[in-house]
This record gives structure tokens, C-alpha cells and sequence, in this order.
């Protein structure tokens, strides 16, 4: 079997991704801007970088991207030369191969916006309400058109992906674990927020799954979301980090970003009968996972 070719390798879901296909006999090139090898790193907006690391693979996990929300607004251009373009170019890399190479795209639940009834489901319109969101949409349609054109391309959206120390800093489930595990304050924006939390080891057998059904000659998977279907407030996510650190570490509430989508969560149905896959990890025990890898490197 020739080699699947993953973008973003170096990522948070880029490495779970290595790791569950590993496990599953995959064999995997890697190409990310942050990979320590020099064979392996390379930009998906560098065609020629990409065309050479893609040479010989027989499909493409797409997972490199602008991943955070706060990123896309401080700087959309780049943005959207990174998840939109960079998107354009793997797609006419794959189609250029003979035969053609599969694509799988992560995209994310920022493309539902504001859902107007939840949970959601891949039917639920895209009204993305950012900058990210719509960057996502738009590698989306990218996506469907290459598809149109008759590339295998499946398309998967991601939600709220968390379960490494090595993760963004920034993000609020690694934030609220390595202050619970430090005992410093957890900075909790907006407590009623509502989101569906996905961990890693979850996220990433899905995408193997898809990956598999690729390699397999589908060419009909429709749209996916991998999702738990259950709803988890930042103000439970806090307590949850704050009881498994067991220092007592303050909350501290301020005011929530305008850009940011307020309540998600996802029906996973789909995900179960096309793929047989169902969240496994609980929010409950992947917190606790995470506070534990932070309490145990006070480095991370």
C-alpha cells in the first residue's frame, strides 16, 4: 500500500491522527512547517513543496490550516491563503496524479455559525460567523467542486478537539487544565457558553475511518461531523479541570470575544452509521487525562 500524504502533521490533531494510523497499518508521509525534519516540512501555500512531498502517495488527510478562531480575525489574510488556497492547492495536486489521489478534508463546526436548532446536524445550513468559519466554508466548496469534477474527496468537521498538552495554549481546554493543574486562576470567558468537546483519540479514529473508506474506492461518503452529542458549558469544563487538579485554583469570569459562536453542539448519528464510530473518551475523563499531563511536565 502507498503512502497517505498528511498536512499539518505537526498539529494537534495532525499527530493523534499519526498515532491511530499507526495503530490501524496506514502507512503516512508527513508535511508540516513545524516538523523537526527537514525531508518533512513544507507549507501547503508552496505548490511545488506540496507536489513533491504528495509524489507517490495515494491520498491526502488535509488537516494543515489556520486553526484558531482568534488567529483568522487578527490576521485573515493570512487566513484565508492558508485554509482556502492552501486548500485549492492540495486539491489540484491530488487531481494531477494519475490516477488521481483521494482527499480528505477536516473542516470545522464553525461553518453551522450560529445554528439555529441544536443539536445540529450535516444537514444544518452554513451561516459561519467569522472569519474561520467562513475560511472553512469556502475550502469546503473548493472541496465539492473537486468532487464534482470527479475527485474521491469526503469531507469531515471537527468540533472542539482537545487532549494534548502540546496543543495552542491558548485554547480553553488546555488553558483551563494547565492553570488546574498549576492552581493558578482559570480565565473563563462567557460561563454559559455551550460546546461539544471531542477528544483527540475520538477525532482521529474518525478521520482514520474516513481515511480507510477512501483509500477503500468510495467516492460517495457524504458530509460528517465527529461529535459526542453532548453539550458541556465552560463553566462545567472549568469545574471539571479545577476538581481534577485538586488545588483549588480560582475562576475568573470576563467578558466573551463578539466573533466567537456561543452554543454548539452535534447529533453524531451520522458519524455512527456511516462509519460505526462513537465518541469513546468523556469530557469528564479527557479533562482529567489533561490535567494529569500537565501536573506531571510543569513545562508543558
Amino acid at each position: 500500500m502507498r503512502p497517505i500524504l498528511v498536512t499539518g502533521s505537526a498539529g494537534l490533531v495532525g499527530t493523534g491522527f499519526l498515532r491511530a494510523a499507526a495503530a490501524a497499518g496506514l502507512a503516512v508521509r508527513r508535511f508540516d512547517p513545524r516538523e523537526p525534519h527537514s525531508a518533512d516540512r513544507g507549507d501547503v501555500r508552496d505548490l511545488d513543496a506540496l507536489a513533491g512531498a504528495a509524489a507517490g502517495c495515494d491520498g491526502i488527510v488535509h488537516l494543515a490550516g489556520v486553526s484558531r478562531v482568534v488567529w483568522a480575525e487578527r490576521d485573515p489574510e493570512t487566513c484565508r491563503q492558508i485554509n482556502i488556497e492552501g486548500t485549492a492547492n492540495v486539491l489540484a495536486v491530488a487531481a494531477r496524479h494519475r490516477p488521481p489521489a483521494w482527499v480528505l478534508l477536516a473542516s470545522s463546526r464553525e461553518v453551522y455559525g450560529r445554528a439555529p436548532t441544536l443539536p445540529a446536524d450535516e444537514d444544518t445550513p452554513p451561516a459561519p460567523v467569522n472569519v474561520y468559519g467562513r475560511s472553512k466554508l469556502a475550502a469546503e466548496r473548493l472541496a465539492a467542486d473537486a468532487r464534482a469534477a470527479g475527485l474521491r474527496v469526503a469531507v469531515v468537521r471537527l468540533s472542539n478537539v482537545y487532549g494534548s498538552p502540546a496543543d495552542h495554549p491558548d485554547r480553553v481546554a488546555p488553558a483551563f487544565s494547565r492553570a488546574a493543574a498549576r492552581g493558578e486562576p482559570l480565565v473563563l470567558e462567557g460561563p454559559d457558553h455551550v460546546f461539544d468537546f471531542t477528544h483527540v483519540d475520538d477525532a482521529a479514529r474518525g478521520l482514520v475511518a474516513v481515511a480507510q473508506r477512501l483509500a477503500a474506492g468510495r467516492a460517495d461518503l457524504p458530509t460528517v461531523h465527529l461529535v459526542t452529542g453532548r453539550p458541556t458549558s465552560l463553566r462545567r469544563l472549568a469545574d471539571l479541570a479545577v476538581a481534577a487538579g485538586g488545588r483549588n485554583a480560582p475562576i475568573r469570569e470576563v467578558p466573551p470575544r463578539r466573533f466567537d459562536v456561543e452554543r454548539f453542539w452535534g447529533d453524531p448519528r451520522r458519524a455512527h452509521a456511516l462509519l460505526g464510530w462513537s465518541a469513546l473518551v468523556p469530557v469528564e475523563q479527557g479533562i482529567a487525562r489533561l490535567v494529569r499531563a500537565f501536573a506531571a511536565d510543569p513545562e508543558a
